[in-house]
């Protein structure tokens, strides 16, 4: 199936910063090989002048979601640190629409939707479908998924830019049979017109 890019579409890419990368405080295993593929989205879309988002983790230092305040996480994406930011790989276009999430210490948030400004910035573009990508597949990447389908967007998982965690084996594979039953659809680049 091919995916012809129009008017509308949007490509938000979910939280690629160093502390999640090989050599970070909190790394996907092989996260790094993603980030030339995101590339390659971020020109296909920066050519047909279609907007860029790019979510991020952005904690304050005793953020709720750290294994010293009583979460599940090592300390990560602290703000102003070198871990919380893009990856210098990572080619964000100079008008990127950047979206911190999970900047209050007592409210965590996986979705890129949850408690951020772009719902109100997708509305002003006049968004209709989502291409959806970045790290990790079986937790932010799946909230956002599942956040916009709940908005009411078309909304595409592109696997080939996407890479799991995998806590527990096959998590990544779970999560994706999770946003296909909820209605996303599947895609690499190879599929976009």
């Amino acid at each position: 199936m091919k995916i012809k890019l129009t008017k509308g579409d949007v490509l938000l890419i979910v939280d690629v910063q160093n502390d999640f990368l090989p050599g970070g405080a909190l790394p996907v295993p092989s996260g790094d090989i993603i980030v030339p593929v995101i590339n390659r989205y971020i020109r296909k879309f920066v050519d047909l002048n279609l907007p860029v988002v790019a979510s991020r983790d952005w904690h304050p230092q005793n953020h709720v979601s750290f294994k010293e305040n009583g979460g599940i996480w090592p300390p990560h994406c602290v703000q102003g640190t070198k871990g919380a930011e893009f990856n210098k790989e990572l080619e964000l276009p100079d008008n990127v629409f950047v979206v911190s999430k999970a900047t209050e210490q007592n409210k965590d948030a996986y979705s890129a939707f949850d408690g951020t400004s772009i719902p109100g910035y997708l509305q002003k573009k006049g968004a209709r479908r989502i291409f959806v990508c970045g790290l990790a597949t079986d937790y932010c990447v799946k909230a956002t998924v599942l956040d916009a389908l709940k908005a009411g967007f078309c909304t595409v998982f592109l696997r080939d830019a996407s890479m799991p965690v995998n806590v527990n084996a096959g998590d990544g594979d779970a999560a994706i049979s999770e946003m296909l039953s909820n209605g996303c659809i599947l895609a690499a680049f190879s599929d976009i017109e």
